[in-house]
This record gives C-alpha cells, sequence and structure tokens, in this order.
C-alpha cells in the first residue's frame, strides 16, 4: 500500500512560558521562572517544519490549545476572562500552559494498515500524571476530530479513564516498525510501570503498560503485532521522562541509547527484522544524551530515500554527541546518512525537542485527500503563519505576565483568525 507519513506538528501558543511545572523534565525544571520569547519560539517551529518540506516530507499542523480553556475555569469557579487576585500562581500557571506544543503526547496512532477495519485509529493521551497537562485531552480530541472527520477513514477515539492505572503519555512512549510506511507494521509500546507498581521513585513513571494494552486491542491491531517495552528505571531517573527523549524509531530503525530500555531488544523476537542501531554510553553519556536531546530528535526517510535525524544544534556543541553523530554520517553502514541541526532553544528549553513537536500519522493518498487541505503545510502557507504569529505573538513572557487579561484576549483573537487560515471553521468553545 502506498502511503507516507505525515509529521502534525503542535504550533507553539501565544502563551508560551517557562513554569518548570514538570517534575521529571530536567531542562523544564531548570528553566522554571525565565523569560519566555513566544514569537521566536513559533518562528523555530516554523523553520522546522520548512526544512521537512526541503527533504520531501510531508508536513502538517495541530493548532495550540485556547489558553485558558473556558470549561476548565468553569469547573474551578473561576471566570473565564480573568484570574483574580487569589487565585494561586501554580493554577494560573497550569491553567495558561502552552504545553498542547508537544504534540507527541497528543495521541497514540495506528495506520490502516495495522488495524481490523483497515481505518486509520487515534486515542488522545490522557496525561494524568501531570495537572497542567491533564487539562489538554477534551481540546486535543476536539482539534484531531475536526482534523480526521471523515468516519469512512478514521475513528478518533476517546481518552482512556482519567486515572494513573491507565496513565497515557501517547506517542512519545510508542513506534512503529515497518519495512516501509505503507507496509503493515509491528508496535512498540514501551512503559515505564505496570499498574500495581508505585507510580514514582526519584521522578514520576508515567506510562502504565495497561494503556499501551487498552490502545492496542481498542485500535484492532493484532496481538502478534504488538511488543511491550519496559523503559529502564536509570533512564527515567536521569530525567528520560518519554520514551523519546532516549530512542526514535523510523520504519526498520531502531535508535536508542544503550540505557534507554530495561532490556535488551534482541529479547523480543519479534524485533528479530528490525535495525537495532544501540549507542554505548562509554561514548554518549546518560547526561549528554538528555541534555543535548540527541535522541529526541526526528528520524525521517527522505523523499529521496534517505533517512536523516533532524536534530537540535545542542548536539553540534556537545563534543560526545557531534563526534558520534560525525562518525554515524561517515559510516556507510550506519542507516543515518544525513544530520541537519535547527535551533530550537526555546522549546528546548521548556523541555522539548524536534520529536516532542509532532505526531507521525501514516496515510494513504486517499486518507491525506480526507483532511483539512489547510492544515496540510507548503512553503507558501507556512508564509502565511510567519506572518500570523509576527502579528499576533509577544515577543516575551513572564510568569508573572499570564495573569494579564489582555493575554487572554489577544490569544483567542490569534486563534479566531488561526482556524480561518487553516479552514477548521469554529473549533474552539469561545466561538461559539
Amino acid at each position: 500500500m502506498t502511503a507516507v507519513e505525515v509529521n502534525f506538528d503542535g504550533l507553539v501558543g501565544p502563551t508560551h512560558n517557562y513554569a518548570g511545572l514538570s517534575h521529571g523534565n530536567v531542562a523544564s525544571m531548570r528553566h522554571g521562572g525565565s523569560v519566555a520569547r513566544p514569537k521566536a519560539a513559533a518562528l523555530q517551529g516554523v523553520a522546522k517544519m520548512r526544512a521537512l518540506v526541503a527533504l520531501g516530507v510531508p508536513q502538517a499542523i495541530l493548532p495550540p490549545h485556547d489558553r485558558p480553556d473556558r470549561r476548565v475555569m468553569r469547573q474551578l469557579g473561576l471566570d473565564v476572562d480573568h484570574f483574580d487576585d487569589d487565585v494561586p500562581d501554580w493554577l494560573v500557571a497550569s491553567a495558561m500552559s502552552a504545553s498542547p506544543m508537544w504534540s507527541a503526547n497528543a495521541a497514540t496512532v495506528s495506520p490502516s494498515a495495522d488495524t481490523a477495519d483497515a481505518r486509520v485509529h487515534l486515542t488522545p493521551a490522557n496525561l494524568v500524571t501531570t495537572f497542567h497537562r491533564s487539562l489538554e485531552s477534551r481540546q486535543t480530541t476536539a482539534i484531531l476530530r475536526a482534523i480526521f472527520s471523515d468516519a469512512t477513514h478514521f475513528e478518533v477515539h476517546e481518552s482512556l479513564p482519567a486515572h494513573v492505572r491507565f496513565a497515557d503519555e501517547g506517542a512519545a512512549n510508542h513506534g512503529r516498525l515497518t519495512p516501509q510506511h505503507g507496509a503493515p507494521g509491528t508496535h512498540v509500546f514501551v512503559y515505564s510501570r505496570t499498574s500495581d507498581e508505585p507510580g514514582a521513585r526519584r521522578f514520576p513513571r508515567r506510562q502504565a503498560r495497561e494503556a499501551g494494552e487498552t490502545i492496542a486491542a481498542s485500535h484492532g491491531v493484532a496481538p502478534e503485532r504488538t511488543v511491550f517495552v519496559r523503559q529502564s528505571d536509570t533512564a527515567i531517573d536521569a530525567g528520560a521522562f518519554h520514551n523519546d527523549v532516549v530512542a526514535v524509531v523510523n520504519e526498520s530503525v531502531v535508535f536508542h541509547h544503550e540505557d534507554a530500555f530495561a532490556e535488551p531488544l534482541s529479547h523480543h523476537e519479534s524485533l528479530a527484522s528490525a535495525t537495532v542501531v544501540t549507542v554505548p554510553r562509554r561514548m554518549v553519556s546518560l547526561e549528554d544524551a538528555i541534555g543535548s536531546y540527541l535522541f529526541n530528535s526526528q528520524l525521517v526517510t527522505a523523499a529521496d530515500g534517505a533517512m536523516v535525524l533532524i536534530a537540535p544544534t545542542d548536539v553540534d556543541e556537545n563534543p560526545r554527541t557531534s563526534a558520534y553523530l560525525a562518525a554515524a554520517a561517515a559510516d556507510a553502514t550506519h542507516p543515518i546518512t544525513a544530520v541537519h541541526t535547527l535551533d530550537l532553544r526555546q522549546s528546548m528549553s521548556n523541555g522539548g525537542g524536534p520529536a516532542c513537536l509532532r505526531l507521525r500519522v501514516v496515510l494513504t493518498p486517499e486518507e491525506l485527500a480526507a483532511i483539512p487541505p489547510g492544515v496540510v503545510m507548503s512553503n507558501d502557507s507556512l508564509d502565511l503563519i510567519e506572518a500570523w504569529i509576527s502579528r499576533h505573538y509577544r515577543d516575551e513572557l513572564r510568569p508573572s505576565e499570564l495573569r494579564d487579561p489582555h493575554l487572554i484576549a489577544e490569544s483567542r483573537t490569534a486563534l479566531d483568525e488561526l482556524t480561518q487560515i487553516l479552514g477548521l471553521g469554529s473549533l474552539y468553545d469561545f466561538q461559539r
């Protein structure tokens, strides 16, 4: 079956800020309270999308969420348009978080080649481990249903029950191995605990095995096409809050750190056909891998068939990761044939790199034609998005400014215009 992998990037929202809300995410914790630059963050994201378009990799957009979520504000007994002085800072920061930009956490996706009913299935993540992210699932579901609305081709499920027994962080802990994107694949669900284990040691264990098991079954993925692999405690407690911080999969390749998994992938017979590239800790330490986001890069297949790593410029600045990638590019047997580095410092400082910013969705030509064309990006449409960002985003934003009622009004004006650019209609509650 002919199909392409489309990268749906989470567009950085107008309230991009550094509140340090994500315990276990070292970069987020370290930069909490810093001055953020929403306009620069969003434009850096657009530059990344342009790089993918230049490689011939299909690129699309997931729009930001409305912040604060009006329904959540009502549930909390708060005004939907401003924060009174007695609302605590942590609640303001949570309600105004731009965390939906991390679209790798938006959902888990099963392509039609793998499902019993030959449709694309998407399950939005419940993200229950952290409060600010647990607020996302309702709007994420609405956005995905607006884009993947054709029931002939798609089913967008409800999120799993909002309980730690089914804690689900989406595609950041999921990979798909296949000879090529349109062929049937094997789904690799990485988990950090089972439901009867403690949820935290040094840092939280965010992904329950039962979440992956439930999603695979509801998507109609055959049991023989699912593999459950445990993330190592060592990686989590070093700051690998999601598996995509220490491993990335593309087609038949698994590129990972030696300490990513609790046991070698060779222990799983169904992964025998994969090309497993293990980066040894003697060459790149976990600290180097997590600090540079070497593995939180996008590993993509370009239009010419080359496998390219889209990495943050941080890997150039770390002598160990830089040396490893230089050797890999010079090695004719290494599956990564080229490395492109991009400046994503604004998102990196908030705890996510290139891979965190995208949700991979494999689509056939018929499925691609069934989504709103406005969300699929070209250089011309990215020009429109850049101009929109320049009109509406602030240059700087401090955590104390999240209480500014003008920020809420500015954001909603921007999102109202964006839905028209993307052709998504009245997507947000404030538009109805």
